[in-house]
C-alpha cells in the first residue's frame, strides 16, 4: 500500500504530459499551422480532374490545392487518406484528418458540424448522361428515370425537392460506381457538380460514351474542411488560398489537372474570394 500513492502521482503526471504535449500539437492529424511535421487530409480517390489515386500517386486539382496550402502552412509531409461524401464531417470531428480537400461544398448544414476555410473553386451541379441520349435536358426532364448520386451529396436531392420529385434515386458510395452503372445502360443519369462530371466523360473507357448535359442547377462553393472553432487554421489556409492565385499557381494547377477534361469554369466567379473566417 506504501507504493500506491508514487505510482498514483506518477501516473498522473505522464497522463498530464501527454495531455500538454497533445495541446502543443494539435490534433493526431497535425499540428498547428507553423509547428511543422506531418498533417493528415482527407481527398477523394475516384474523381479524374479533382482527386484520383493512381497507384501510389495521387492527382488532381483538390491534391494541387492541397499540396501547396500545406506547404505554405509549414507541413514537411502530408498524408492522403480517402474522405467519402457520407463520412466527411465525422473524420473532421474525430481527428482522422486535419484539413478536406474534397469538393466539399460549403452548405448551412454543414456548417453546423464543422467549419470551411476557403471557397477556393466553384462549380454548379449538373447531369451526365449517354452521348446518343436526347431525353434527358434538365433536372425537370428526370421524372420517371433512374438518376444516381452518392449518399451524402446535395444535387440528387435538390432534384427531387426541387425540379422532379418522381425520379427514381439510386446512391452508390463512390460517383465511380454511378458512372460505371450509367456506361452499362442501368441508369438514366448521374449527378453531382460539372467539374467532376466533365473530368468522367473525359476518361479513355467513356470517351464519346457519355456527355454533360450542361444545364447547371446549382452554385457550388467548394471549401476546406476544417474542425469547428479553428479560427487560427481556418485564416492560416485563407491566406495561402489567396497567395495561391495572386502568384499564379492556382491557374497553373487547374489548368494541368481539369484542363485535360475540356471543361471552362465560369470566369466570373473563378477564382473565388476565400470567406471571412468566423
Amino acid at each position: 500500500m506504501k507504493y500506491a500513492r508514487p505510482l498514483g502521482a506518477l501516473g498522473a503526471a505522464v497522463v498530464m504530459a501527454m495531455g500538454l504535449s497533445a495541446c502543443a500539437s494539435g490534433s493526431a492529424a497535425g499540428g498547428d499551422p507553423g509547428t511543422g511535421g506531418k498533417v493528415i487530409i482527407g481527398i477523394k480517390f475516384d474523381q479524374p480532374g479533382l482527386g484520383l489515386k493512381n497507384g501510389d500517386a495521387y492527382e488532381g486539382f483538390d491534391v494541387e490545392v492541397a499540396k501547396y496550402v500545406a506547404k505554405e502552412l509549414g507541413y514537411t509531409d502530408v498524408e492522403f487518406t480517402e474522405t467519402p461524401s457520407a463520412q466527411r464531417e465525422t473524420m473532421l470531428q474525430s481527428d482522422q484528418v486535419k484539413m478536406i480537400f474534397a469538393t466539399y461544398s460549403i452548405t448551412d448544414d454543414r456548417k453546423q458540424k464543422v467549419a470551411f476555410a476557403g471557397p477556393y473553386f466553384i462549380a454548379g451541379q449538373d447531369l451526365l448522361v449517354a452521348e446518343a441520349n436526347t431525353d434527358i435536358t434538365g433536372p425537370e426532364s428526370l421524372n420517371g428515370k433512374k438518376l444516381c448520386s452518392v449518399v451524402g451529396s446535395t444535387s440528387a436531392k435538390k432534384i427531387q425537392d426541387q425540379f422532379a420529385n418522381q425520379v427514381q434515386l439510386q446512391e452508390y458510395d463512390t460517383y465511380s460506381k454511378c458512372v460505371e452503372a450509367l456506361a452499362s445502360g442501368s441508369i438514366d443519369a448521374v449527378t453531382t457538380d460539372n467539374v467532376i462530371l466533365a473530368g468522367f466523360a473525359a476518361q479513355s473507357q467513356y470517351a464519346g460514351k457519355l456527355k454533360v448535359v450542361g444545364k447547371p442547377f446549382s452554385t457550388e462553393r467548394y471549401g476546406v474542411g476544417i474542425k469547428q472553432g479553428d479560427t487560427k487554421l481556418c485564416t492560416a489556409v485563407n491566406t495561402a488560398l489567396e497567395k495561391m492565385v495572386s502568384d499564379g499557381s492556382w491557374q497553373k494547377a487547374l489548368d494541368a489537372t481539369v484542363g485535360p477534361s475540356g471543361f471552362t469554369p465560369d470566369a466570373s466567379t473563378n477564382p473565388p474570394k476565400p470567406d471571412a473566417c468566423a
